[in-house]
């Protein structure tokens, strides 16, 4: 390694680049001192520093090969002198430093670089910052290097956190994951063409589950676009739709005024704003005067109201209500005291989508559940008996089969989300919390005429935890049954852990076994996209080293099948690398036990869903993370127990059947 000197001049300082014996006669090397690459050379018993770029191409000179007393470019066949760097017969040639031969090495000396200029992508770096944007996941390579230097920066100066994922496609189910339980943005790096395109299925997670996210892509020089040069994709094309708004980053941008738009409309259309960086507009440098933008006096509360008119329908029909259920969604995350405290007043169960479990609690003496494909037949008991639904931020998914025969009080936000697939009694428009909170006042005085329907909750989970009881007991000698696994689960995990569960069998069994305290979930819901559990945990996780008090210091645990796990599970070695407390817990049977569900009910032949596993205890063991093999339902609590306790990343594995879901 090359070390500075104590010998300086006013202009210069001397390094030492190489060993007396590191650099056979005849050859070259490249030798990185501090930010500056140079080639190394010794010919004629003499030695040489010259700039390691390659005026014509940038091709990296210490990578070329001396010939007949010519050091030749290993891109383009040019010539240089090895020790001058002129270029024989032509005025053009490369930079050289001066060399000296001590007795410890071979010293050189470097002109002292000015601090960096300013540059555009710093304005936008800065302009993200003051729009709360903290972490960046991404990958950084040869199309992007300006716009990570501004990173970089911004990372030193304590105002930005920069993961480096494997898969660039890791980077955007973090971001994803990071909105929905955040509700703010964070942004996805990538460079152009292949690493752009890899980001494609995350964002469109986030774009169809209506999550903020920023995704900043490089892109070649202008110069050469349209031709078909290397890695040149048209990536406004590209991406389409999964963008709700998207520009290109040009020499003459209004840099700040680009950046807050991708900020803004990202927040308030909870979606994916994408911004494309060709390479040399990166690093121009910024005007003097540039100033960075900021969320001041440009975005303005969002705590709407709703019209009088609707909020008399929705009273006149809760009042007149002797069985109401609420069913909550996740676009109500945020909103929750307000609805709990109304639905207590009325003794109302509250049922909710599976995006939205944990909303409420199992243990809540109303909380009903999930409903749905992956829900409990508590929650569905209360929808079919009730004679009103009151729907809060919930999409009316076909999974979760809110039932159009019943009167319907629908509240949202949302203008295009109030009956969207059917007509509803009751649209209300307006902020959740603000809607839910004038209508209990409202309801503070009067006749009501709803049934407290608390003990019937409770008489509906006995029959429930009975038959999850008898489940649990099934043993076909395959291995451990899904109803044991999170039966465990539901003891074990912290009250207040974030989840992050991926698409399969493993998701339908959480959904109707594992009982929610305080939990958060996380999940892939409109996209439905196997993979998402691990990548979406590093995203939770970046939450949780926030000041965000409902965030900070949270346990996150992932879920997955096998087949999930093995889309992403390299990114364990990214969650070692930056020690993320994430414990993941995989449902190994050695099949894609969904899809050969899915085979079985269509009369199809159980085809191609084996699959080949390693035992992923040992591979986290090899990542540097802990890991647990589970075999039998009795060891599930005490593996769980001390992967949970461990600091930094740890996985169980759980040898499941896949037929007993």
């Amino acid at each position: 390694m090359a070390v500075d000197s104590e010998s300086s001049s006013a202009n210069a300082t001397w390094h030492k680049a190489l060993d007396l014996d590191e650099l056979p006669e005849g050859r070259v090397k490249t030798v990185t001192l501090g930010t500056t690459s140079l080639a190394m050379t010794h010919y004629d018993g003499k030695y040489g520093a010259l700039d390691n770029r390659c005026p014509h191409q940038g091709g990296p000179l210490g990578e070329g090969s001396i010939e007949n007393g010519h050091l030749r470019c290993p891109w383009h066949g040019w010539d240089y002198c090895p020790l001058t760097g002129n270029a024989p017969g032509y005025d053009d040639g490369v930079e050289t430093f001066p060399v000296e031969v001590r007795d410890d090495g071979i010293y050189v000396a470097l002109p002292a670089k000015p601090a960096p200029a300013r540059t555009v992508s710093d304005v936008m770096v800065e302009t993200m910052l003051e729009w709360g944007v903290r972490w960046t996941f991404g990958m950084v390579g040869h199309s992007n290097l300006g716009l990570a230097a501004a990173m970089q920066r911004a990372e030193e100066a304590g105002r930005l956190r920069y993961i480096g994922i494997r898969h660039e496609g890791a980077a955007s189910f973090a971001c994803s994951a990071y909105g929905k339980l955040t509700g703010r943005p964070a942004s996805c790096l990538s460079i152009a063409g292949p690493g752009a395109t890899n980001l494609l299925t995350g964002l469109w997670d986030a774009n169809v589950d209506r999550s903020p996210v920023l995704a900043l892509t490089g892109q070649v020089d202008t110069q050469v676009l349209g031709p078909g040069a290397f890695q040149e994709i048209d990536l406004m094309a590209a991406f389409g739709r999964v963008a709700q708004w998207a520009q290109p980053v040009l020499p003459t941008s209004r840099h700040a005024e680009l950046m807050t738009l991708a900020c803004k409309h990202a927040i308030l259309n909870r979606g994916v704003s994408h911004l494309v960086f060709p390479d040399e507009v990166q690093t121009i440098e910024a005007d003097d005067d540039a100033k960075s933008g900021s969320p001041e006096g440009r975005i303005a509360p969002r705590e709407i109201a709703p019209p009088a008119e609707s909020l008399d329908a929705a009273e006149r029909a809760i009042r007149a209500a002797k069985r109401p259920v609420f069913i909550v969604g996740h676009g109500a995350r945020f909103d929750m005291p307000n609805i709990l405290e109304l639905a207590e007043r009325l003794g109302a169960p509250i049922l909710t989508t599976f995006k939205a479990k944990g909303l409420v609690s199992d243990r809540h003496p109303l909380g009903g559940g999930v409903l749905g494909r992956s829900g409990t037949p508590v929650a569905s008991w209360f929808m079919n008996e009730c004679d009103l639904l009151v729907v809060l931020g919930a999409s009316f998914s076909n999974h979760t089969g809110i039932t159009p025969k019943k009167p319907t009080v629908q509240i949202d936000f949302d203008p295009i989300a109030l009956g969207r697939f059917h007509p509803v009694d009751v649209p209300v428009l307006g902020a959740i919390a603000v809607a839910v909170a004038q209508l209990s006042e409202r309801l503070g005085s009067g006749t009501i005429a709803a049934e407290d329907q608390r003990d019937e909750v409770a008489s509906r989970w006995k029959i429930w935890r009975e038959e999850k009881d008898r489940r649990e007991s099934e043993e076909r000698g395959k291995g451990v049954h899904s109803a044991a696994l999170f039966s465990a689960m539901t003891r074990v995990v912290p009250a207040d852990a974030i989840l992050a569960i991926d698409v399969g069998n493993n998701a339908y069994s959480f959904g109707r076994y594992f009982e929610c305290d305080r939990q958060a979930v996380l999940l892939s819901g409109y996209l439905g996209s196997i993979g998402f559990s691990f990548p979406a945990a590093m995203g939770a996780w970046a939450a949780t080293q926030e000041d965000d008090p409902r965030f900070r210091g949270r346990k996150v645990v992932s879920v997955s099948g096998d087949g999930g796990f093995g889309q992403y599970m390299v990114e364990l070695l990214t969650a070692v690398k930056y020690q993320m407390n994430i414990t993941h817990v995989v449902l190994s049977n050695d099949e894609l036990g969904k899809i050969s569900k899915e085979q079985r009910a269509g009369q199809w032949p159980v085809w191609q869903t084996s699959l080949r596993n390693p035992s992923f205890a040992e591979y986290a063991k090899l990542c540097g993370a802990k890991g647990w093999r589970v075999t039998r339902a009795e060891e599930l609590d005490g593996a769980l127990e001390e992967a949970l306790a461990c600091e930094g990343p740890s996985l169980v594995e759980v040898v499941g059947d896949a037929e007993l879901v």
